[in-house]
């Protein structure tokens, strides 16, 4: 029983500390807080692939949420904070990349893929049909008559 106690209590302690590392700042209003809420979950950390800044325990992510901070609390709209992390991380931190020159394949490269899949498959069925129905007219007239023999003897 003492064992059990003792990890919710280790549990709640370490839920509030992840807690208290995202949501540490005092902001003006419920909108400035809102606004920071969406630019760390709509940025990716630079160092863990798939997470965002918020939810990331990186150091860069840390850093990333107090520059965030600090950008908002200097006034700054979030498409200038958005650019300043692009112009210093690339799009990578986006997770929805504009679409560009440097990103048209990430874009359209699944497309184009299944588009060139169905061709493939396409083309594919229309041989073997051709090739069915063209050796179906192959025989000449000799090797039909000798099929029809043979065909024949195996029926009697």
């Amino acid at each position: 029983m003492k064992v059990l106690i003792h990890a919710v209590l280790l549990t709640v302690a370490l839920i509030g500390n992840v807690q208290a590392a995202i949501d540490a700042y005092e902001f003006r209003n419920d909108a400035e807080r809102e606004r920071y809420r969406t630019l760390v979950e709509e940025l990716r950390c630079p160092k863990c692939q798939n997470q965002n800044i918020a939810d990331s325990n990186a150091p860069i992510a840390m850093d990333l949420r107090r520059e965030i901070y600090r950008m908002l609390q200097e006034g700054q709209s979030d498409d200038q904070i958005v650019d300043y992390l692009v112009d210093r991380y690339g799009d990578f931190v986006r997770y929805n990349p504009p679409v560009n020159a440097k990103t048209l394949l990430l874009w359209y490269g699944p497309v184009a893929l299944l588009v060139i899949g169905f061709f493939v498959l396409a083309m594919i069925l229309v041989r073997r049909r051709s090739g069915a129905a063209a050796a179906s007219h192959t025989l000449s007239e000799a090797e039909r008559a000798r099929l029809a023999q043979l065909l024949d003897k195996k029926d009697s």
